[in-house]
């Protein structure tokens, strides 16, 4: 793996949060499922995802639209650990 993909943020993130371990407590993990954009920021985001589809997307929109995307993976790697806990705590 080279070390761009290995320092990627993404791979920062997952290192980070470790989402492959479910060792949330179940209130913690519930907690981080009800995270999410506030529908503003949602729309936003769609906006600025269609302009991008479309070619017309400014660089400070390319710009937004990259954090939208950071946040989108961050709230992923976390609700994605917060399922998993969930369910070993089913298990238990």
């Amino acid at each position: 793996m080279s070390p761009t993909v290995a320092n990627s943020e993404a791979a920062i993130l997952s290192r980070t949060i470790r989402p492959e371990q479910g060792d949330l407590s179940a209130d913690a993990a519930k907690s981080l499922l009800s995270l999410s954009l506030p529908d503003s920021d949602q729309r936003r985001a769609q906006d600025l995802s269609a302009k991008a589809s479309d070619g017309v997307l400014t660089q400070p929109e390319e710009l937004e639209l990259d954090n939208y995307r950071a946040v989108g993976r961050l709230l992923e790697l976390m609700k994605s650990k917060a399922r998993l806990s969930l369910q070993k705590a089913q298990v238990a």
